[in-house]
């Protein structure tokens, strides 16, 4: 490449390199060879000392006599050696190799495939996982779960995971298939209701997990998940819990299971609906996370379902991986010319207006 042409390389003056910034500077910038710079005091010094003894010579030799007047072009006599010094200046740094540097930083994860599984039957209306018994099971799983997508979805490391949502009563749906955008998941999130059908209404907990199961299959991710919560027992029959299991474990599928309920609600004749804080049965879902290598928790209020989601995301990470590019490109043109123009002006000056006489 030609002297002109290289200028017209990256923006005028830069030039792709295979150095490395060894002293940062500011920015993108950086010198490869900063050791050069020292060669500025030295070469300074070695000025200093030509000009003054100059300077002294001529004093020994004048036979002009002094004058308290002096004409604008004595005034002006330092500049040719301060555009020298410049010039000297920009040479040495032209030596360091001044470097302009873009790093590109790419975070690797085989990631996770989570698949949401929510249930939405006719006893998530009740409200006691709200403190103010305000909000239905099924508004507050609704609001958690959504969190814990997002958080997932749109990971701070910059790897995101993708999500699936199903909602099952009797039957499953698949509401939203593996994304990584998380508005159209809060979109279809927002979008479950309760069973209000009775053909539709049930806890069909085996045919959820056979579904999301089924959803999974096809990924090629490090790592499959289901989280499913319901707030109730099996009581579909179509595909059993342990059928369910099995299946999810034959695929490699971890499963976590999540009862969201503080009470358990039995009908008397003469009371009506009765709560009770005991007789939960949860021991088909304590089987399915056993089987498939997850784990299984109960959830009494909102705060302790917020801290089931943050656990299972802490379990659910995979190692990211970091790969880092870097471009470099030489500078060392814009010093250079600089100073074969410093430099130039100051040796035609002294060969004009700013000529000593010996």
């Amino acid at each position: 490449m030609s002297f002109l042409g290289a200028l017209t390389v990256q923006g005028g003056g830069a030039v792709q390199s295979a150095a490395r910034g060894a002293l940062p500077l500011w920015g993108d910038y950086s010198l490869a060879d900063p050791h050069f710079l020292w060669l500025f005091p030295i070469a300074l010094v070695f000025f200093a000392w030509g000009r003054s003894k100059r300077g002294r010579a001529r004093g020994r030799v004048s036979i002009v006599p002094a004058s308290t007047l002096r004409s604008l072009r004595q005034r002006l006599m330092w500049i040719p050696g301060t555009l020298q010094v410049l010039a000297l200046l920009c040479v040495v740094v032209a030596l360091a190799r001044p470097l302009r540097g873009n790093v590109y930083e790419d975070v690797v994860s085989e990631g996770v495939d989570i698949a949401l599984v929510v249930d939405r039957s006719s006893s998530m209306e009740y409200f006691d996982l709200d403190e103010k018994e305000q909000r239905t099971r099924l508004d507050v799983v609704k609001e958690v779960v959504g969190e814990f997508a997002k958080r997932r979805m749109g990971d701070r490391e910059g790897a995101a995971d993708n999500c699936a949502l199903i909602s099952f009563a009797r039957y499953p749906s698949l509401l939203c298939p593996f994304t990584l955008d998380y508005d159209a998941l809060e979109g279809m999130l927002e979008k479950i209701e309760l069973a209000r059908i009775q053909a539709e209404d049930g806890t069909g907990i085996g045919a959820a997990l056979a579904k999301a199961v089924a959803v999974l299959r096809p990924s090629e991710a490090k790592s499959k998940v289901v989280v499913l919560l319901t707030d109730g027992e099996n009581n579909i029959y179509d595909i059993l819990p342990d059928q369910a299991a099995e299946l999810a474990a034959e695929e490699e599928i971890r499963v976590y299971t999540v009862y969201s309920a503080r009470y358990l609600y039995t009908h008397s004749p003469f009371r009506g609906m009765v709560k009770s804080t005991t007789g939960f049965d949860t021991t088909e879902l304590q089987r399915i996370a056993e089987v498939t290598g997850g784990r299984f928790y109960h959830a009494r209020d909102r705060e302790s379902l917020e801290d089931i989601y943050a656990e299972i995301e802490a379990l659910e990470r995979t190692e990211r991986t970091e790969r880092r590019y870097e471009e470099t490109y030489d500078l060392y043109l814009w010093s250079l010319l600089p100073a074969i123009l410093l430099y130039g002006l100051g040796w035609l000056s002294t060969g004009t207006w700013a000529r000593r006489l010996a």
